[in-house]
């Protein structure tokens, strides 16, 4: 399923189900277990069409506000996939969630394992935001949140949180959790409403030279630094 994938086809999950149901060969062999490595060489068919993996594509998005994050929603407006969709012929997909009015870094590709990686909890990506507050966050809120809060999915306890402004009202939060909706809901505990929310950083990457809505292709350099990152180890810092 995985090589099937990779071809641009569908999806892994849509993959088992055309081998479930005897559509896929490999070697002239029909295939209908699941779990059966595809060597290099080997042919690879379905519905007598030759299979070949896709180059891998990685690209990376300032997403605007007012797009979900999604490959498909009949229930949303807009999708980020939409910004993306003459990028190139390969069937790419984003790499995490961003809600629909959070903008900023989001990656997109094609590499499952990747993307696997970069997603799974226990990898600790490092993920930092610009949080624009209703009012001006107190100094006793700043040190219950520094100190880590519990909330109603369990403790969270950010990395780093910082005043950017004068008026105590946009923050800087790093924070390793994927957890949904992770910093408006930190913020949100204390009574505080997030008006404006951005992330700035993710994973070694910035949007810098990125205008909102625009994306760029990933230099052979930073796909090689997300390659890079081992499993349960943060990542290492690159210049922007």
């Amino acid at each position: 399923n995985r090589y099937i994938a990779n071809t641009g086809l569908c999806s892994r999950r849509e993959a088992d189900k055309y081998i479930q149901a005897g559509l896929v060969t490999v070697n002239g062999e029909v295939i209908s277990e699941l779990g059966v490595k595809v060597m290099p060489g080997d042919e690879v068919r379905y519905n007598k069409e030759r299979l070949n993996p896709e180059r891998k594509v990685y690209l990376l998005l300032n997403k605007p506000k007012d797009y979900v994050t999604s490959v498909e929603d009949p229930h949303a407006k807009r999708t980020v996939m939409e910004l993306v969709e003459h990028a190139c012929k390969e069937r790419i997909y984003p790499v995490g969630r961003l809600d629909r009015m959070t903008t900023g870094v989001l990656l997109f590709t094609n590499d499952g394992s990747l993307a696997l990686k970069l997603t799974h909890p226990a990898n600790d990506i490092r993920k930092i935001y610009q949080a624009t507050l209703n009012k001006k966050l107190s100094q006793q809120d700043f040190e219950k949140i520094t100190a880590g809060l519990s909330l109603e999915d369990g403790f969270i306890k950010p990395d780093e949180l910082a005043y950017l402004d004068e008026d105590g009202r946009t923050i800087g939060i790093e924070v390793h959790s994927g957890r949904n909706r992770i910093v408006r809901r930190i913020f949100e505990s204390l009574d505080y409403n997030v008006t404006k929310l951005d992330r700035v950083y993710f994973a070694g990457l910035t949007k810098k030279g990125i205008s909102r809505g625009k994306w760029r292709f990933l230099t052979p350099g930073e796909v090689n630094s997300l390659k890079m990152l081992k499993e349960n180890e943060k990542e290492p810092e690159t210049k922007e």
